[in-house]
């Protein structure tokens, strides 16, 4: 699981996410920004919220992507190893360097990356209230605001009225990288707090009933097990 993605897994990924027909499913960019703002976040997220959110926030047909469960359990794979990759280059670099797509290079360079991120964030938007009204630090999140919204719909949501030039949008870039190391640092004792809570809170495994994969979750949610609680089951 922590062994680095290749060029051909990459691609292999993002295939896989291509098939996906949801518009608000994400690209492979997008997938990499997102997954940066939930492991910069306080709290922890559970595969089976960020995997549903990646396909556009709704169930999946099981026609739509997967040929058989060894498809699945190839794309789950790819998808562990990506967020580690990303945990890695958070944990390890001196220099955060977002994934950005050959797609992308041509057209807007770090839009998708940055409303992958603001996606992250609103998974666990309350938490990062505090980030946004701190003075001292909240300068972090300016330039992917700004690259997320360069392209909005709504005019008077665009930070520029002309075009972003090369020079800026190379400055906006690194000024995306350096606030991305800041807010990790930002919020890591927060996550340090949420993770001992976490150890205290489960000093018992309750034992359940085992659940067919194919049938209803036991959470209530009325999806399939598989495509519920189970994603974490075949994640962890």
């Amino acid at each position: 699981m922590s062994t680095p993605l290749t060029d051909a897994e990459f691609d292999r990924l993002e295939s896989i996410l291509s098939n996906f027909k949801n518009k608000k499913a994400m690209s492979l960019e997008t997938v990499d920004g997102f997954f940066t703002a939930l492991i910069c976040s306080p709290e922890m997220t559970p595969p089976s919220v960020y995997l549903e959110e990646i396909w556009g926030g709704v169930e999946m047909s099981d026609e739509e992507a997967f040929k058989d469960e060894a498809d699945l359990h190839d794309f789950m794979d790819l998808m562990m190893r990506f967020w580690n990759d990303v945990s890695r280059r958070l944990n390890e670099e001196e220099v955060f360097l977002p994934v950005l797509t050959e797609e992308s290079l041509k057209e807007a360079k770090g839009n998708d990356w940055a409303k992958g991120f603001l996606r992250g964030i609103k998974i666990h938007q309350e938490d990062w209230g505090e980030l946004f009204e701190d003075e001292e630090n909240g300068g972090s999140l300016v330039a992917i605001m700004t690259l997320a919204h360069e392209n909005d719909p709504d005019p008077k949501r665009r930070p520029y009225k002309k075009p972003v030039d090369s020079e800026l949008r190379e400055k906006l870039l690194l000024n995306l990288c350096a606030g991305v190391m800041r807010i990790y640092k930002y919020f890591e004792p927060h996550r340090r707090m949420s993770s001992e809570s976490l150890r205290r809170d489960h000093t018992f495994r309750r034992e359940t009933p085992k659940v067919g994969r194919n049938e209803p979750c036991p959470c209530g949610s009325g999806r399939k097990f598989k495509k519920c609680c189970g994603l974490d089951v075949t994640l962890n």
